[in-house]
């Protein structure tokens, strides 16, 4: 349903770039080459008749005129044409945009009801010599549906945009033609053009209309596109002298003799149409929203960078407090399900630490070889405990419940961790203040394109946004791929939350609503194992997203609170909104409008503004980089991540969102762990299985 909603929105953008680019009048364009046109057609009348395949051309009867409008209907000008004819009770032929058809199909029926012809004069007026055969089916189509919707007919007459008369047809606007007549369409030039788009002045377009002989003509008029006051005051004098002169009016195929054969709009036809009108109209209010959206995208991005870069300067410059070292016990919960990939590499990486640690590993009901992995690796330091299938969440509370000293790490079971990490994670807890502490998440298996993308987003993401959370002192999110906690804490705030799909984020705002603090650590270095493939991606990133928004609904009352939980409230799930909801909800618009927008002439603006938008992501990732000390190269691929990556990112907000809205609940999506190679630690295995004595709390 989501990628039908997408690809519908993208439909309608589209079809407003192609529908509204701006008409250039009735201005003919400059003839090429036209030796393949048959003199025949050259030399005949305007009338052309390509159907069985023999071209024949015709003009109207002697003595009689056939006026044509172009361009219309227009509300301004439509209903006074109509008006002059009925004066003079003359018949006309009024070949209309399907553009303007959609947006006022009432005065469509208003030529009809008048006893009026109407023929389809394209979609968006494009010049069909320079459009391919699909483009030229799209835009005689589109139109019949617009007028099949308003009128109930399909039409049989066709006036290319920018044609004149037979003499003027050149190759490639002759292969157009044939094309309309393949499809069984009459086409319809003109005899005489009064160039009325020109607004020479009444007195010229009458010139320009009236015939040089008693040859019939069709003369081509305009009731649209531009200001047709001078047409009107032509057509009051050009009627009654012509009509005077003996001269007769009627449409193209009363003037000409031929039966129109518009066919009557069947219901698909007809349902058709209306979906397309609209789909024109929807298309309408969204080209209209669009500026705006752009103007608020762009605003809250370059809003974004300056808050993030600000508050990372403030936080390198930023001197820690003068306290001793911290060198309790940790213990380091490791919930596992279905982690026999990864999990001996964890636990090894752990025990590896240059902190005295005890592990306990919480298999959840593993139906792989996690468990038994996990029991050869039980020591005077490695507990194992075991229970039936429960969730993440409630296997870090068993943990807890284990646990004999009051500073734990959680950590993932596809984590390696880097020999410092523990030791760094829990020095914040120096400060009695400090609850929860975020260590810095890396991605391990860093090969391929889509896994280099998520390389760039952790980087960005854990040395820019959760140093300004920490300045700004509202951590939404301590990681479980490694964070540090307080267990007094935990259980003062009711435990580790089994109700949102995003544990870690409900219990960091938990904490903070209890007036811990939280804070990050970047030397507290973990290694990941990122998903492989675009559906593991999806689904982590959409229960990620989705738990989020549990997570803020459920705290939302923080924003009226006081102390840290109002400081959480009132800068973590504002910036939270706006950044990672709202502003990936805006940014697919931007990037269709921008891909539209560069076959349009303000393609140089619109180009502009998007590298704008990338330079926005391009200064703060090589920032984070340096912070990190991370090499510059996967930065190469950051113009090619925001067309792909990015967008199935913005995709999975969109989700999400939807999903939130419409009340539905998402079960926990279990990824497939490959295992992480190539990351190892200083110690080795013997050296790190001595016991270490724990101290109970």
């Amino acid at each position: 349903m989501l990628c039908a909603l997408l690809a519908f929105t993208a439909l309608l953008l589209g079809l407003h770039a192609l529908m509204f680019g701006g008409f250039n009048g009735g201005e003919v364009a400059p003839a090429g080459p036209s030796a393949q046109v048959p003199d025949s057609i050259r030399s005949g009348g305007g009338v052309i008749d390509t159907r069985q395949g023999r071209p024949v051309a015709a003009r109207p009867h002697d003595k009689t005129i056939a006026l044509t409008f172009d361009d219309g209907p227009d509300p301004e000008w439509t209903p006074q044409v109509l008006a002059v004819l009925a004066r003079y009770q003359v018949l006309a032929t009024f070949f209309e945009t399907g553009a303007h058809v959609a947006q006022y199909p009432d005065l469509t029926r208003q030529v009809l009801a008048a006893g009026h012809e109407i023929g389809n004069h394209t979609t968006s007026h494009a010049d069909l010599r320079g459009t391919s055969a699909v483009r030229e089916n799209l835009e005689l189509h589109a139109t019949d549906l617009a007028i099949a919707d308003a009128a109930g007919v399909v039409p049989s007459l066709v006036r290319p945009p920018y044609s004149a008369t037979p003499d003027s047809l050149d190759d490639a606007e002759w292969q157009a033609v044939q094309r309309i007549g393949a499809d069984g369409k009459l086409v319809v030039l003109s005899d005489l053009d009064s160039q009325d788009w020109r607004t020479p002045g009444a007195d010229e377009i009458v010139t320009n209309a009236t015939p040089k002989d008693n040859h019939g003509a069709v003369v081509l008029f305009h009731d649209a596109g531009g200001d047709r006051a001078q047409t009107l005051a032509a057509l009051e004098a050009l009627i009654p002298t012509l009509r005077a002169q003996g001269w007769t009016f009627d449409t193209v195929s009363g003037s000409v003799g031929i039966t129109a054969g518009d066919a009557p709009a069947n219901l698909s036809t007809r349902s058709a149409g209306w979906l397309f009108v609209f789909a024109v109209g929807l298309s309408d209010f969204a080209a209209n929203l669009l500026p705006v959206l752009m103007v608020t995208a762009g605003v809250l991005a370059i809003l974004r960078t300056c808050l993030v870069l600000g508050a990372t300067a403030a936080h390198v410059r930023r001197r820690p407090p003068e306290r001793g070292p911290v060198r309790e016990p940790v213990t380091v919960i490791v919930p596992a399900y279905n982690e026999e990939a990864g999990i001996e590499a964890t636990v090894r990486s752990v025990l590896a630490s240059d902190h005295p640690v005890e592990v306990i590993i919480v298999d959840d009901g593993s139906t792989d070889g996690t468990a038994g992995i996990a029991a050869k690796l039980v020591s005077p330091r490695v507990r194992l405990v075991r229970q039936q299938n429960a969730g993440k969440a409630a296997a870090l509370n068993t943990g807890l419940a284990a646990a004999r000293t009051d500073l734990v790490v959680m950590v993932d079971g596809d984590t390696v961790l880097e020999p410092t990490a523990v030791r760094a994670l829990v020095q914040p807890f120096a400060d009695q203040n400090v609850g929860a502490v975020s260590g810095n998440a890396k991605v391990a298996n860093r090969g391929g394109l889509l896994r280099t993308w998520q390389h760039i987003e952790y980087v960005i993401g854990f040395n820019l946004d959760r140093r300004m959370y920490d300045v700004l002192e509202c951590m939404p999110t301590v990681p479980g791929a490694v964070g540090g906690f307080r267990r007094s804490a935990i259980l003062r705030s009711g435990g580790v939350p089994v109700d949102t799909l995003a544990e870690d984020t409900d219990l960091t705002m938990a904490l903070e609503r209890d007036g811990w603090q939280v804070v990050y650590e970047p030397h507290a270095i973990a290694w990941t194992e990122a998903p492989a493939t675009l559906g593991q991606l999806w689904k982590q990133r959409y229960r990620w997203c989705y738990g989020t928004l549990q997570a803020v609904w459920k705290h939302r009352r923080s924003i009226i609170e006081r102390g840290q939980g109002g400081r959480l409230g009132r800068r973590g799930l504002p910036y939270l909104l706006l950044f990672q909801v709202l502003l990936p909800v805006l940014a697919p618009l931007v990037d269709l409008a921008a891909i539209f927008g560069l076959f349009t002439e303000q393609w140089q603006l619109i180009l502009g503004y998007w590298l704008l938008f990338l330079a926005l992501q391009a200064i703060p990732g090589v920032i984070a980089f340096r912070l990190d000390r991370e090499p510059l190269k996967p930065l190469l691929v950051l113009a090619l991540q925001q067309f792909v990556y990015r967008q199935l990112m913005y995709l999975v907000v969109v989700q999400s969102v939807v999903t939130a809205l419409a009340g539905a609940r998402l079960p926990w999506h279990k990824l497939q762990r490959r295992g992480i190679r190539g990351v190892t630690t200083e110690h080795s295995w013997d050296e790190v299985t001595e016991p270490i004595t724990m101290n109970r709390t």
